[in-house]
């Protein structure tokens, strides 16, 4: 083969490897989009005395494609926002800057954040993406020297069931409500009911299922009682498909 066919061979394969990474290029941007939006979480965590419990969701919409971040802050002794929140921020038109939300929403909390100095212990976690084998069941062990046979496990499940509604929700499979219960491990000890739906608040839109996504643990030191967040993915009908949305339910355990 002579040089000059050498190099036409030569610019032969790599004009072909060129289009080969054009076309790849091309794929990958053309790819559809994911129907529906699912939030990002951030564990904002505990105040001293662990009286209240934050975090917040961000993310962008879809349909709109709006960006938004929400901010909760949680009475951990009654279960109900407190301190003005929830802080909610949502950008009505075209941008790409999400943090611009979150900048937004921290600024209108920052009264009430200011007390959020403890960021807690992740005790257990599930993320979007993660297949669990039971996304109804978590559990964890409450302090890092806790025996690892699991006798002394944190566990919590999720009952769902179906409340009714309206149509343009029960035609979607909604709404649903959920019971969240602590499972104990002590021999003749009860399983006790941590929360349960009466009713579905209309902050959760048209509710479709609910699956554990973080338990979030603090000690306030007092050897008195641990301070438990369970955190839920709550899916519920959204415009091009589910969205994410998380809410957080919270809990005492005496020690």
């Amino acid at each position: 083969m002579t040089t000059r066919t050498t190099i036409r061979h030569l610019a032969g394969r790599l004009f072909v490897l060129s289009a080969l990474l054009v076309l790849s290029a091309v794929a990958l941007t053309s790819r559809p989009a994911f129907a529906g939006d699912y939030a990002e979480r951030v564990i904002l965590g505990f105040s001293d005395d662990g009286s209240r419990f934050a975090f917040e969701e961000y993310g962008r919409e879809d349909g709109s494609g709006f960006v938004y971040s929400n901010i909760y802050i949680i009475d951990t002794a009654t279960d109900q926002w407190t301190d003005g929140a929830p802080y909610r921020v949502r950008i009505e038109e075209d941008t790409p800057d999400i943090e611009a939300a979150r900048e937004q929403a921290r600024a209108q909390a920052a009264g009430a954040l200011a007390q959020i100095v403890h960021p807690g212990t992740m005790s257990a976690t599930n993320t979007v993406f993660e297949l669990p084998a039971d996304s109804k069941r978590m559990a964890a062990r409450p302090f890092w020297f806790s025996p690892r046979d699991g006798s002394d496990a944190l566990e919590f499940r999720l009952v769902t069931r179906h409340f009714s509604g309206e149509e343009w929700c029960v035609e979607f499979g909604g709404p649903v409500g959920f019971t969240l219960l602590q499972i104990s491990n002590t021999p003749g000890e009860a399983t006790r009911k941590i929360h349960e739906d009466t009713s579905i608040p209309s902050s959760r839109g048209c509710p479709l299922d609910y699956h554990f996504a973080d338990i979030v643990t603090f000690y306030p030191g007092d050897d008195r009682e641990l301070i438990v967040a369970v955190l839920i993915l709550l899916e519920k009908r959204g415009f091009e498909g589910p969205d994410g949305r998380y809410l957080a339910v919270t809990t005492r355990l005496a020690l």
